[in-house]
């Protein structure tokens, strides 16, 4: 269940500890960081708008002053084992000293991160563009521009031309979809709507938002200027190799679909909601209620024929699938082509859709970013639990989708958390979890979680808190209420399975407190998303707590009226591996929770590197057979 250390990653720590830091017997007196929530929050007062800093020249160079001293500070005293944290410290100081013209000290920042990375992909792909920029301003004492741009173009393509193309395509297709959207207008406008106004409230931004402000100024100044430069040798990249990779999923899936008298299974879809006339052959259906307003049954849940559903206040509600307003279903079809769009940027496909996003992101001013933003956001809630569910069930008629409903803020400045608000949110999951049991769930679906710090991330934007200090005494008390509440719930159901996304956020689910794929419990399992051969995305969480690794790259799954539509993320792998279980469980309805969790482990193979676990369902449901006779 867990991955170790192997030695070269040892020796690899051990090595950046020692270009980082000065002297053995100083790295003692060191405080020991073990969790994220341990580092010094920071807190930087400012007179302007973001916005304004973001593009200023005196006040910018002064919070970039404070927060290289900061970030010096926070290393030389703490001792950070967790390597997602040491490299956004120095990615901050490459990013600073990239901006102050100070080259050698920014290739010496690149090369530590690069000693840092563990993924394949990342080894050879991270800070590929950063480089060839610093080693062209590096190299051209002139300042002419056109030299500049030659110099980054010659460097840029002789990194990428001998990149083995089967262990970056993903990589490579991503950054360069991203950069034919990102903008100096959009990173402006991003900075309008999600800092601008709490920094009207409190004339000040967090160390966080200070790391994102100086992030996003290196690409207006540094990257933008060569960026179709960088999108045109990407393209070159992928024309010349474009090769889909091997899919091992199509070799490796059961379909049940043709097998008879196997027995039905429940599937417990926990999630932003689920169109149940997509699945009208496979869905849960109550008998003792029906829709009129009233609790038929008795169990505290009116018109719950289908399943259960609660607002973003933590309210009960008959609402099963987010209700959009008339003007955003008018809009709908719009938003399937831009996420498909979307979508096809990020793989390379030149589609229409593609060309269209392209051309209207393009054209964006700052005052468009956060319509567009929410819009995504919006889209993205209401097609979640439809798409997840159908990927749960895909090739088994015998799983029933019931449908628990919870609802995420779409907004650009979400409503802050309260403690309230947590308390009722533990309240109804220990509610969903029994009405799991009621149903006779065996296994649960849960694309979904809650970060220390995205709860203070919202408390910041809503401008709560005299400071980052005062704001993360009040984040840990929410977020424990919330923790609490759903470790409790899902421990008190031993016989239901749960699985969770580890998250998107290439990070330590463990370090970081992600809940719940932080959770160590007998009948929870984390899982971590590869692409179509089996090897890690860029964006998968990771960490002792992550458990097996299933397809999250370019998933087709059901949206909302039944089309259909390729989707990224642990959102998708997580229900792929519930996809299993529930398989497993048709098959032999007797099997335990353990038994489960144990025939999706063992059936699992390493993966090249012998890092990670990747599911095989067909091996997973050979070792059942193996095992009934």
């Amino acid at each position: 269940m867990k991955r170790l250390n192997t030695i070269p990653e040892i020796l690899t720590f051990i090595l950046i500890l020692a270009l980082t830091f000065t002297g053995f017997n100083q790295a003692q007196d060191k405080k020991k960081i073990t969790k994220l929530d341990d580092l010094p929050r920071y807190t930087y007062s400012i007179d302007i708008k973001a916005s304004e800093l973001l593009v200023s020249e005196n006040e910018f160079s002064a919070l970039a002053k404070e927060v290289r001293e900061n970030i010096l500070n926070t290393l030389n005293e703490y001792e950070i084992e967790d390597k997602t944290t040491l490299k956004g410290y120095y990615a901050t100081l490459r990013n600073l000293d990239m901006l102050e013209g100070n080259y050698e000290s920014a290739l010496e920042y690149s090369e530590m991160i690069l000693l840092l990375q563990e993924k394949p992909a990342d080894k050879l792909m991270s800070g590929i563009v950063d480089i060839s920029i610093i080693e062209a301003l590096q190299n051209n004492k002139s300042g002419d521009k056109e030299i500049t741009r030659t110099e980054f173009n010659k460097n840029l393509k002789d990194r990428v031309d001998v990149l083995p193309w089967d262990v970056v395509q993903d990589d490579v297709e991503q950054l360069k979809g991203n950069y034919e959207i990102i903008s100096k207008n959009m990173l402006v406008g991003m900075v309008q709507t999600q800092i601008d106004p709490s920094v009207e409230k409190t004339k000040s931004i967090s160390g966080d938002a200070a790391v994102r402000i100086i992030g996003m100024r290196k690409f207006i100044v540094l990257i933008v200027p060569y960026k179709s430069d960088a999108v045109e040798i990407f393209s070159e990249y992928i024309d010349i190799n474009k090769v889909e990779k091997e899919d091992i999923w199509i070799a490796r899936d059961v379909d049940l679909t043709e097998v008879a008298n196997l027995s039905n299974v429940i599937v417990g879809i926990w999630d932003s909601g689920v169109d149940v006339e997509v699945f009208k052959e496979r869905i849960f259906i109550n008998t003792n209620e029906i829709v009129d307003g009233i609790d038929n049954d008795n169990n505290g849940f009116v018109d719950d024929v289908y399943g259960i559903a609660f607002s973003l206040e933590e309210d009960y509600t008959t609402q099963l699938l987010y209700p959009m307003t008339e003007a955003d279903l008018e809009n709908y079809s719009n938003m399937i082509y831009m996420i498909k769009g979307l979508m096809d940027l990020q793989a390379a496909i030149d589609s229409p859709e593609a060309t269209e996003l392209k051309k209207k992101m393009s054209s964006m001013n700052p005052e468009d970013t956060k319509p567009f933003l929410e819009e995504l956001a919006l889209f993205s809630m209401y097609v979640h639990g439809t798409h997840v569910a159908g990927i749960a069930t895909n090739n088994n008629p015998y799983a029933e989708v019931l449908v628990a409903r919870i609802t995420f803020d779409h907004h650009a400045i979400p409503a802050p958390a309260t403690v309230e608000v947590a308390e009722k949110a533990a309240i109804n999951y220990m509610e969903t979890v029994k009405y799991f049991q009621a149903n006779n769930v065996r296994v649960v679906n849960m694309s979904w979680g809650w970060t220390l710090k995205e709860i203070e991330g919202m408390l910041e934007a809503n401008g709560i808190g005299k400071d980052a200090e005062e704001r993360s005494k009040l984040t840990r008390e929410i977020f424990d209420i919330y923790k609490n509440g759903l470790y409790n719930a899902i421990k008190s159901a031993p016989e239901i399975l749960f699985i969770a996304g580890a998250g998107n956020s290439d990070n330590d689910v463990t370090f970081d407190e992600v809940i719940p794929s932080m959770f160590d419990l007998p009948n929870l399992i984390t899982v971590g998303a590869v692409d179509q051969a089996g090897e890690e995305t860029g964006f998968t969480s990771f960490g002792e707590s992550v458990d097996v690794y299933a397809n999250g790259f370019e998933v087709v799954s059901y949206l909302p009226g039944g089309e259909l539509i390729a989707m990224s993320g642990t959102s998708m792998s997580s229900p792929n591996a519930v996809n299993l279980a529930a398989k497993l469980l048709a098959l032999d309805y007797s099997l335990t929770t353990s038994q489960l969790i144990e025939l999706i482990e063992d059936g699992a193979d390493k993966s090249e590197d012998g890092r990670i676990l990747l599911i095989n369902p067909k091996q997973s449901v050979e070792l059942l057979e193996t095992g009934k006779k």
